[in-house]
């Protein structure tokens, strides 16, 4: 597959344009599940991919969690079933320290949150139900540090403790991370009354924040060897030292989702509004834009993008479509 590679000195913005792309290269790999299957509103609504195997996860509404262990041919459901469906894009999530095999789910319409342990799911407070996306400390077995957005209720950000109850920090909240039992970052959400809103840091646990970034984010951050990445607007974004300070890795417009890491840090892909884009060099420069399927174009910040580095295999889909799988053969 040919694809134009831009240098763009001093990280510049993303100024290709996407090339022609067939349809055979992205297969559609969920069509028989999902016709046996039959789930509810939303039908295939989450995906994730364990990095060290290739195995794929998917989340199919009122059905729950399924897995493929040999590239989509087959899948088996993981554990009991459970309502309600994954919808923002990274909230079916893998523990990202890789030193389990945990899977996080959090569920609008459905129970509470839902961590898969080995054997079964398990479920956190009951008032954390109804959540666009959870952040937890993956270092703790048993968490104590969690954080959550309520679905549909403008942004109320509900924090959990240790042992004690449930609170709500208040409203105008998005995406977050939390680093260990007391630290976290989370961005504020943008308003008509906060055209420009930032970034926010707490070191005790939820009670207090501060601002430590100008920056707006929609994207969920993503974690890699100890340092966290952030797609804000316009931008690429790294902290090492757990939100207290941040770098910018680079410019990139048009960003919806990611990054997504390939066989190391430097293998990177974003989501944008016209399609996949991958850097090899850990963001200073950026391939042409891969087209989405047809049945995906056009679509806004639900739509998921994994990658499988083992056997170079890119996966992508929104809430009620098929996944898409493409092989890159290389």
């Amino acid at each position: 597959m040919r694809r134009t590679l831009l240098s763009i000195a001093g990280c510049l913005s993303l100024l290709a344009v996407a090339g022609p792309v067939r349809a055979a290269e992205w297969e559609a790999v969920t069509t028989e599940l999902l016709r046996t299957e039959k789930p509810g509103y939303g039908g295939l609504s989450g995906v994730a991919v364990d990095h060290q195997t290739g195995d794929v996860y998917i989340d199919l509404s009122d059905k729950g969690v399924y897995r493929s262990t040999d590239q989509c041919k087959s899948w088996q459901r993981l554990g009991s079933a459970f309502k309600g469906r994954t919808e923002t894009p990274g909230c079916l999530l893998l523990d990202t320290l890789g030193k389990s095999k945990r899977l996080l789910a959090a569920t609008v319409y459905g129970g509470p949150v839902a961590l898969y342990d080995g054997e079964d799911w398990k479920f956190l407070d009951k008032k954390f139900t109804h959540v666009d996306w959870c952040a937890l400390d993956w270092g703790d077995p048993a968490p104590k540090f969690v954080l959550a957005l309520k679905h549909e209720s403008g942004g109320v950000l509900l924090v959990g403790q240790g042992d004690k109850e449930v609170k709500e920090a208040g409203k105008g909240f998005g995406p977050a991370w939390v680093f260990d039992d007391r630290t976290a970052v989370v961005a504020e959400m943008k308003t008509k009354d906060r055209p420009k809103p930032g970034l926010l840091r707490t070191t005790d646990g939820g009670l207090t924040f501060k601002p430590c970034g100008d920056h707006a984010a929609g994207a969920l951050p993503k974690w890699r060897d100890g340092v966290l990445y952030w797609l804000v607007d316009g931008a690429i974004l790294t902290t090492a030292d757990k939100g207290e300070t941040w770098k910018q890795l680079c410019v990139l417009k048009d960003g919806r989702y990611g990054p997504i890491f390939g066989k190391d840090a430097k293998q990177l892909f974003v989501l944008t509004k016209d399609g996949v884009v991958e850097s090899g060099d850990g963001g200073p420069t950026w391939s042409a834009a891969l087209a989405l399927p047809k049945d995906l174009k056009g679509v806004g910040p639900g739509a998921w993008l994994d990658y499988d580095p083992g056997n170079d295999v890119l996966y992508v889909m929104k809430m009620g479509s098929e996944l898409f799988r493409m092989s890159r053969g290389r």
